[in-house]
């Protein structure tokens, strides 16, 4: 008869056997498609104490277990002034998963919370400059944050409807400001609904809304009660009855961009206009192989 398997175990093994199809494979997915581990790597798995960090800290931890590639992994949490509760929640959750996490100290929510302009936008800038300073501080090239599938399709539509841009949210990407660092995004194929069903299935309970700006907030989703993104989570959600695929769709879009038809973009902080390339684009081919000889 077999050992019993522990907590933390069985959680491991429900990535690997239950949601294998939904949450493995689609991190494997995008691990490999767009190059985000390379030998030599260490990365700085930044946890917040929600779902999605977790599940990450979890899938990069597996990662590490089994791939052929040698890295190396800091799990990095950084309390910006989180409460008592939650910064316990935080804490036993980690022991509960068996990840071995380091924590260190800001007061960005004191900051930011007092504060009369965006104090969102303030701490979201802070908390990356935070995380990115740290990480490179104990030696990582990388930091890994837990976006996923569904923020991947709802800041691509925000930044439509109220951003007046066609902009994506990126698998990775190389910080301005901090030398030699990168940003990976290692949940980028994974759908929310999975990881929800992930952590109901493990009977699993993370924090949700940790911010004090936003603490009375018991239905918000990382920061998503009332806000814009919340409405465009709605807007989703209807539109997907009448079109199942309506997410693979933009999904797709944003690997497929024409720029042919755009009639403006930006490259490298650059404002590209149709204007500049508009009469070779459409001079016949032939021409076009003159004018190149």
């Amino acid at each position: 008869m077999g050992r019993e398997l522990e907590q933390h175990q069985l959680i491991e093994r429900s990535i690997n056997k239950k949601f294998r199809k939904q949450i493995w494979k689609p991190f494997i997915l995008a691990v490999k498609r767009y190059q985000l581990v390379e030998a030599g790597d260490k990365i700085a798995v930044c946890i917040s104490g929600g779902k999605d960090s977790m599940l990450m800290a979890k899938l990069m931890q597996e990662l590490h277990r089994h791939s052929d590639v040698p890295f190396e992994l800091l799990f990095l949490v950084m309390d910006p002034g989180y409460n008592e509760v939650n910064r316990q929640k935080i804490e036993s959750n980690a022991a509960l998963l068996h990840v071995p996490i380091t924590i260190f100290e800001t007061d960005i929510f004191a900051i930011a919370n007092n504060t009369d302009q965006s104090p969102c936008y303030l701490c979201a800038r802070m908390r990356r400059g935070h995380l990115y300073s740290e990480a490179k501080k104990r030696g990582c090239n990388k930091i890994a944050l837990g976006h996923h599938f569904s923020d991947v399709i709802e800041t691509t539509v925000m930044g439509m409807f109220y951003g007046s841009q066609l902009q994506a949210m990126p698998p990775k990407l190389r910080s301005r400001n901090f030398e030699g660092m990168e940003l990976i995004r290692p949940l980028y194929c994974i759908h929310e609904e999975d990881i929800l069903a992930w952590k109901r299935y493990n009977d699993l309970e993370f924090i949700q809304c940790a911010c004090r700006f936003t603490e009375l907030c018991t239905m918000c989703d990382n920061g998503g009660g009332g806000s814009k993104r919340q409405e465009i989570k709605t807007l989703i959600r209807h539109l997907k009855r009448d079109n199942p695929n309506i997410e693979k769709s933009i999904f797709s879009s944003i690997h497929s961009l024409c720029l042919d038809t755009m009639v403006g973009y930006k490259s490298q902080g650059r404002e590209v206009s149709f204007t500049e390339h508009y009469r070779n684009m459409h001079a016949p081919l032939e021409e076009i192989g003159d004018l190149e000889d």
